[in-house]
């Protein structure tokens, strides 16, 4: 099993990507194809001990720049490392791509040369979350602004494989994020939504709020891309401010350094439990192949747990359960979308 990764792809690439990549490759016994600048990845690959791994490089000429727009890799950056590591998956040559770079670019891209799984309108991207009770899935955060309720219908679908398949829950609790509990509220989208997802398979919860995101109460969250994103930048930013508060009130006392003495070792797990580098990157699912999306500040620790996280995926057959189950759906849906609009009618 082989994964193409985009060596170029990110901040501070290559250097931690390239560690990332060669821990993967030592400790989940995968292959590694990293591309970009061969000259400068083989100096990078040179300075490692690689004995007995399989890591090899495929030359790009061309990077994608985290301001580009991504329709530029699809018109004038086919040379590009994000370019051929996608083709590489589209080949056959590795079973997964992943990059810290443009995000836009990179789901372009994929989109681009893989194309959507049979039946999928639209791939979403989902991310774990850390909860009260363990991991949640949110999706889509970014890859859809305007969504109908076929798209956050499949989402829901797509995040519960990702969720019993990855995450190892079995029959994951699936919630649909709005602004009230009541199955009235909301806008049109989600309010036809919930009636679709209410009549599907899924083990369907019913409307999550946004208090609720981080409680546990649901193992997925289905929303448009553009409130996902919104909501994921915000925790971000939340959770970088709370960190900083709580070191700069830890070090304004003598008592807070003393006390943190005692409590080192809770923070640091309560650090690792927010840390998105234990999470490694977010799958687009929903596309013809595996496309992992990495923080664009990915350390070598992000880029091995996305490594990781591809390997799972392969090794479930992820996408091969999320094209039946969208397959098997449709009929499901067809069914209560037009209910949803008799009921229109009848009011």
């Amino acid at each position: 099993m082989k994964m193409a990764v985009d060596a170029m792809g990110g901040d501070d690439a290559p250097a931690p990507v390239v560690e990332g990549a060669v821990l993967a490759a030592r400790e989940y016994g995968v292959g590694i194809i990293l591309v970009g600048d061969s000259t400068l990845l083989r100096e990078m690959v040179g300075r490692r001990d690689v004995e007995g791994l399989d890591v090899s490089i495929v030359h790009a000429s061309q990077k994608v720049e985290m301001d580009e727009a991504p329709s530029v890799v699809i018109r004038r950056k086919r040379e590009s490392s994000i370019w051929i590591a996608t083709d590489l998956v589209k080949k056959g040559e590795a079973v997964a791509v992943i990059s810290a770079g443009n995000s836009g670019a990179t789901m372009a891209t994929a989109l681009f040369i893989l194309g959507p799984l049979k039946g999928v309108e639209r791939p979403a991207i989902a991310t774990i979350l850390p909860t009260l009770t363990g991991h949640s899935i949110l999706l889509d955060v970014g890859a859809n602004v305007d969504c109908k309720p076929l798209h956050l219908f499949q989402f829901a679908t797509m995040g519960h494989e990702y969720a019993e398949w990855v995450l190892q829950k079995s029959h994951p609790k699936v919630g649909l994020l709005s602004i009230g509990e009541e199955d009235t509220k909301g806008n049109e989208v989600t309010k036809e939504a919930f009636k679709i997802l209410k009549a599907g398979p899924l083990n369907f919860i019913g409307n999550v709020e946004g208090r609720d995101v981080y409680s546990g109460a649901a193992d997925v969250i289905v929303c448009d891309g553009f409130i996902g994103n919104v909501a994921l930048k915000i925790s971000e930013g939340l959770a970088d401010a709370l960190g900083k508060l709580l070191k700069r009130e830890i070090a304004a006392t003598v008592g807070g350094k003393l006390g943190y003495l005692f409590l080192r070792s809770a923070f640091q797990r309560f650090r690792r439990r927010v840390d998105y580098a234990e999470y490694g990157g977010a799958p687009l699912l929903g596309v013809n192949g595996i496309s992992i999306i990495c923080h664009g500040r990915s350390s070598a620790k992000a880029i091995k747990n996305a490594v990781r996280v591809a390997k799972t995926l392969a090794e479930q057959e992820v996408n091969e359960r999320i094209r039946k189950d969208i397959e098997d759906s449709m009929a499901i849906y067809s069914k209560a979308h037009e209910e949803y609009l008799q009921s229109l009618k009848r009011d």
